[in-house]
């Protein structure tokens, strides 16, 4: 299993300055990629919205494209994956068009993770339709793949229209930029499993069940007829370091031991990546967070869970 590192995103040490540090050392001691992920807004009740799912760190967050962009020229060798972008606030053809840039200025070191997204209040900002989401997904993966292996593209579905027409320059990595799909529902592994290079995980996922899930694409894959052992099964690693020993300790949460130890589980559960994102800690990302504190503490986890280590 690989590791990588989620950089600052989101509250108060999601400075470009921070952000830098993180990555170059991230990618000195050796750390395999590193991860942003996409929020677009944050309610200003979030009591009222009566959804859990809008903890502080959703407060402020920077765009995922752009960080990543800033950091393929600030490093050289890292992977540079985002987890995930929402397909409704993009069109396929504008999405194909970003990718393949940041793909271009990286050297090609993106890795794409695509997703629906949950919260309406987003979709209706993003001036997306919040119906039949599953069927515009499976329609937009096909769209981008066609898009990238078509010269010229000549796709007609239901919801997208592209060409005939010539769309360069082509992306660096051929066919396309890996792509790894989001989503924690029976459609959406299988959907994985039918369409894309692989599945990444969310944030609140149980790593218990990261086997189901993992299994759940790999049969989707087999059933589709292709080669379920290409596939790549990504892991965010919610980490979040307190003190040793608590009752009822949640898997990476705890001391760095007892984190170490957890990753040796997930290792094995067939997962082939798992990134360390300190961003969901909220005494790390939330815009209230001590900035010095944070980039202290992350140096620490850097350090003491590197893969050398």
């Amino acid at each position: 299993m690989q590791l990588g590192f989620a950089v600052p995103v989101s509250g108060s040490w999601a400075t470009p300055d921070n952000q830098v540090t993180i990555a170059q050392r991230a990618e000195e001691l050796g750390y395999a990629s590193l991860w942003t992920f996409q929020r677009l807004l944050y309610p200003a009740e979030p009591a009222a919205a009566q959804d859990r799912r809008w903890p502080p760190v959703y407060r402020s967050v920077h765009d995922p494209l752009v960080t990543l962009a800033f950091l393929a020229g600030q490093t050289s060798r890292a992977r540079l994956g985002v987890a995930v972008l929402n397909m409704p606030w993009y069109s396929p053809v504008l999405l194909a068009k970003l990718a393949t840039t940041l793909d271009h200025v990286s050297g090609g070191r993106l890795d794409l993770g695509l997703g629906l997204g949950w919260a309406p209040l987003e979709y209706a900002a993003a001036g997306a339709p919040f119906e039949r989401r599953g069927a515009r997904a499976d329609e937009f993966l096909s769209c981008l793949s066609a898009i990238w292996t078509q010269d010229p593209v000549d796709f007609h579905g239901e919801f997208h229209d592209v060409g005939p027409a010539h769309v360069d320059p082509r992306p660096l990595q051929q066919p396309h930029p890996p792509v790894l799909l989001g989503g924690a529902a029976p459609a959406a592994l299988r959907r994985a499993g039918r369409l894309t290079q692989g599945w990444v995980s969310s944030s609140g996922q149980d790593l218990a069940r990261l086997p189901a899930s993992i299994e759940s694409v790999r049969a989707a894959a087999r059933e589709a007829g292709r080669d379920d052992s290409a596939l790549r099964f990504v892991c965010r690693g919610t980490v979040r370091v307190r003190a040793s020993g608590a009752a009822g300790r949640r898997p990476l949460t705890g001391s760095l031991e007892e984190i170490r130890e957890d990753l040796e589980v997930v290792a094995s559960y067939g997962v082939t990546e798992l990134f360390l994102d300190l961003n969901f800690d909220p005494e790390i990302g939330s815009p209230d967070a001590d900035p010095v504190v944070s980039v202290h503490r992350a140096h620490q986890v850097l350090e003491a869970l590197a893969p050398a280590s």
